[in-house]
């Protein structure tokens, strides 16, 4: 999911499935996402969108970023079912998106950083502030954030940290900060998951070295690596989902993860606790973008203008635990969740992210040390 300056990133997210509003198992969600792209959460098609269908809206989201309630809404409201289809990283959705998928989705939730790469790709259309209603009631550092300037293609919708859920009955401490993992590898050996995704890894390595989350500097990404390379004997896997009920289990210690995530599986299980480690960590935005060639824009219009009313961004809070960008939203939420310090953490806290930004033709670097790492 954050202010910016912060810089706003999710950032979210590249990120692997994220905030997931099913109960079972997150791997069979996983799962279900990745084997084609295709589980609809409103209805199971085969076709793709139908170019000037006005009563249908085929939208791109990540797990768990709708639900049968607001889809049933939006259809009484409007008269227009949304049909969803899931992906499980900015990196996937982007390529569907290349390969034809603008033609077929008139929504899609791309994370900021991720909005970034797909203006500078060209597939975004320029939103029409005219026909928007609400985005002067957003939190002032997401009226004008760093990926995307006065929101000319994006409409945020929710924000979050990333860090460490763990067990507080099976730690003899707290983890406070991310070199916790190497000082209780042997403790935590083959009971702690990191993300599966390049950008988060390397950025928390980075990080707990003194670094930019964001750093191009070949060194510094060599000695983040190096030290992942220390660390991964110890690591039981890379996932960004599938710890989830193993927490709930018992069978992780700790696990790295998105704050909305924990913040779900913690209401389970009162003995898992979620930190933000003090040397900083990401603070991710996942948005709402129109693709050049939708097949119905009017209806994705309608859309956004749904989600930027405030009891519906409100509800999306409590059911789906979303942090919300909305000051009138975050105003009808009850006392108990605007305080609660996992979805909306304290400035002091938001001042060590930062957003995971797009690094060019280095991203070759990050990608050949993943690879190295991840592999065998």
């Amino acid at each position: 999911m954050p202010p910016t300056n912060l810089p706003i990133s999710r950032i979210f997210p590249a990120n692997s499935t994220r905030r997931q509003f099913l109960k079972n198992s997150a791997a069979t969600i996983s799962g279900l996402a990745a084997s084609s792209c295709g589980w609809r959460l409103a209805d199971v098609q085969s076709a793709p969108a139908v170019k000037g269908s006005a009563d249908q809206l085929f939208i791109y989201t990540w797990a768990g970023y709708t639900d049968e309630a607001l889809l049933d809404r939006f259809a009484e409201k409007t008269g227009i079912r949304v049909v969803a289809d899931v992906f499980s990283s900015n990196e996937e959705m982007l390529a569907r998106v290349q390969a034809g998928g603008a033609r077929a989705y008139s929504i899609i939730y791309p994370s900021d950083y991720m909005v970034v790469q797909m203006t500078e790709l060209g597939l975004l259309s320029p939103l029409d502030h005219s026909i928007l209603g609400g985005l002067d009631r957003l939190r002032k550092q997401f009226q004008n954030p760093v990926y995307d300037p006065g929101n000319r293609y994006s409409v945020p919708l929710s924000w979050g940290t990333t860090g460490l859920i763990y067990n507080t009955e099976q730690l003899k401490e707290a983890p406070e900060d991310w070199d916790y993992l190497w000082q209780h590898k042997q403790e935590l050996a083959r009971r702690m998951t990191l993300a599966s995704d390049v950008r988060e890894v390397m950025g928390a390595a980075l990080r707990m070295l003194g670094y930019s989350l964001n750093s191009t500097n070949q060194e510094q990404v060599k000695q983040a690596y190096e030290k992942l390379v220390e660390l991964k004997p110890a690591i039981a896997s890379f996932t960004t989902d599938a710890w989830r009920p193993q927490m709930l289990t018992g069978d992780l210690k700790v696990a790295m993860c998105y704050s909305s995530d924990a913040n779900e599986v913690i209401s389970d299980n009162d003995k898992l606790k979620y930190v933000v480690p003090k040397s900083g960590s990401s603070l991710w935005t996942d948005t709402l973008v129109i693709p050049k060639g939708c097949p119905n824009p009017e209806a994705a219009y309608k859309w956004i203008n749904f989600m930027l009313q405030p009891d519906v961004a409100a509800s999306l809070v409590e059911r789906l635990s979303f942090s919300t960008p909305s000051e009138d939203a975050f105003s009808l939420l009850p006392p108990e969740v605007r305080e609660n310090d996992i979805l909306f953490p304290s400035e002091d806290i938001l001042k060590k992210c930062e957003g995971v930004a797009p690094v060019g033709k280095f991203m070759e670097v990050y990608d050949r040390y993943w690879t190295q790492l991840t592999s065998g």
